[in-house]
């Protein structure tokens, strides 16, 4: 039997096996010098600090971590004052419910332990890790903040690495650099910092909105706008125009809409931002989208749809031709569903086209033409060169008129997979769109594939989602039938510093799909209506919104709030 070690010199020793000559002089050595064996061998080079950590975790009998690609997340450095962490030689590495994960230099400092502890009032769950790791992340916590009256916005603005714009046809441009060169400009701290922040939230949209005396500030997260701290009114031309420059636009124009885009890298990622300026009363109005592609579904798996409407959709995609239809409301997430279904058409063989209005992601391998109405490129023009181009798939951004429903259904009719968007509120509701547009029920019956509705809603935060019971009258009361949420438990938002306090964290999609089979077709030619549509769709198994979103309240992924808000004209 293996004599388990009794000290964490023996761990060391295990670790690193030490000669035996050259042990009794670091013992000779470490006694001259008062300090501990192991403290002098790392002294004099015979173990690395590597050594030293893994026999810590061994004696411990904790987890060793590397933080050499560590980025530590700003809320749960916000638990204590950012100064304390580098005194204390930690820094949080995550949360879990009441338990705080800190990675340390020196685990057996229990008083250092004891503070974290009381003041985050969080278990601690002790890692141990290098010293010089610790030292690069908690030493620019500890640097003079800069702008005290921009508060959040400007926290550790100039601590968070590199942050590059790159622009079509020009060389990448570093940030940090253009602020060393305007002598720190505060102009461009703050736009960068708004930026910054924006991404740390995991916004999908920044407005800033001239008010006459002030500055609005909000972000869209997870769909819902917040408001943030706002940059001074006295500044406000100053940052609109730094964003002009960065989307390359006209700086010296005020009075007309301008659109641009740029690509910005900045806490490890690299995403694309959409910019829009609008003239107002007190000033021009900017709205920014940040397009993260990392933030795309792979494929269909990675939406979560229920087994059925995963099989349905596989099997459309799987047809040679025929038309698939994605429709709901402005920001329900339909162009997202749209890439996930091509990239897993996207294959060597196929030739895949897309026209969009404005094209939102750059897709490898896939051929994507910008939708350019000022110049005569509408998507029914396009749509025509297009069918020239040998295409396998078309994707149409989306159906609006008559004239683009006629080529895409035709298109569909001969041979080609069409994938497009429509604005209605269910997924029957598209064949009705249709003919209303003036397209014959039979071309509907012999092109569509599939139509899908779906809505985004936000998925409650794990770590701070509590338990509720609600009273079976109000789930009647609201059309939720409480027998399907037998075996399940309903939750409600808390708020914690891992969602900014917001109790939601990320979204996730509903979605209702229709599969057009025999018995729909038969529907379309007697009577092309949504009601009778959706009516037969039911029938044959279809979930609607409601009860998709009744099946994720069962799981425990949202609240039943949300499902109301999300699935409110059901």
């Amino acid at each position: 039997m293996i004599e388990q070690p009794k000290s964490l010199l023996d761990c060391l020793l295990q670790v690193r096996p030490v000669e035996s000559g050259v042990f009794a002089s670091a013992q000779q050595g470490a006694e001259a010098k008062q300090v501990p064996v192991e403290k002098y061998l790392l002294e004099q080079g015979v173990v690395s600090d590597v050594d030293l950590v893994l026999a810590t975790a061994a004696y411990l009998d904790i987890r060793p971590i590397s933080l050499a690609a560590f980025t530590p997340e700003f809320s749960l450095i916000e638990l204590m004052p950012k100064e304390k962490w580098g005194e204390l030689k930690a820094i949080p590495v995550c949360r879990m419910g009441g338990q705080l994960t800190v990675a340390m230099v020196d685990p057996f400092d229990i008083v250092g332990r004891e503070t974290i502890s009381s003041t985050t009032k969080l278990e601690l769950v002790p890692l141990v890790a290098l010293e010089r790791e610790i030292a690069t992340l908690t030493e620019p916590l500890a640097a003079p903040e800069v702008g005290r009256a921009l508060e959040d916005i400007l926290k550790d603005m100039a601590d968070e690495g590199d942050v590059e714009v790159e622009q079509n046809l020009l060389d990448s441009t570093n940030l940090d650099e253009d602020i060393e060169s305007a002598g720190d400009a505060p102009v461009i701290r703050i736009t960068n910092s708004i930026l910054i922040e924006a991404l740390r939230k995991h916004a999908s949209d920044i407005h800033i909105e001239p008010m006459e005396k002030t500055v609005r500030l909000r972000n869209r997260i997870d769909g819902v706008l917040y408001e943030s701290p706002s940059p001074p009114k006295n500044l406000q031309n100053a940052i609109i125009s730094r964003l002009k420059i960065m989307a390359q636009l006209d700086i010296a124009e005020r009075r007309v809409p301008q659109d641009g885009r740029f690509k910005i890298k900045a806490l490890g990622k690299e995403v694309d931002v959409r910019v829009s300026i609008l003239p107002t009363v007190h000033g021009e109005k900017v709205v920014m989208r940040i397009l993260d592609k990392t933030a795309l579904a792979p494929n269909l798996e990675a939406l979560g749809l229920d087994q059925l409407s995963y099989d349905n959709f596989r099997y459309a995609l799987a047809q040679p031709y025929g038309m698939i239809l994605v429709t709901g409301p402005t920001g329900s997430g339909k162009t997202t569903t749209l890439y996930s279904a091509l990239q897993e058409l996207n294959k060597t063989e196929t030739n895949i086209i897309t026209t969009e209005n404005p094209v939102e992601y750059q897709l490898h391998g896939i051929n994507q033409v910008q939708i350019n109405p000022r110049v005569g490129l509408t998507f029914a023009a396009a749509l025509r060169s297009i069918l020239r181009q040998d295409p396998d798939v078309v994707m149409v951004g989306e159906i609006r008129d008559a004239e683009t429903a006629t080529i895409a259904v035709e298109a569909a009719l001969t041979g080609h997979m069409v994938l497009s968007t429509l604005h209605t509120n269910d997924a029957a509701g598209a064949i009705a769109r249709l003919t209303d547009m003036g397209i014959e029920p039979f071309m509907l019956a012999s092109s569509v594939l599939l139509t899908q509705a779906q809505r985004l809603y936000r998925k409650l935060c794990p770590v701070c989602k509590r338990e509720i019971d609600v009273p079976v009258e109000v789930l009647r009361k609201n059309r939720i039938d409480p027998a399907r949420l037998e075996g399940g438990k309903l939750y409600e938002k808390a708020g914690c510093p891992k969602c900014n306090g917001l109790g939601y964290k990320g979204r996730g999609a509903l979605m209702e799909i229709l599969l057009v089979d025999d018995v729909i077709r038969k529907t379309i030619l007697q009577s092309p209506e949504a009601d009778a549509i959706a009516r037969v769709a039911i029938g044959n198994g279809m979930k609607t919104l409601r009860e998709a979103g009744i099946d994720r309240l069962r799981d425990g992924m949202t609240s039943v709030e949300e499902i109301l808000r999300v699935t409110s004209n059901q």
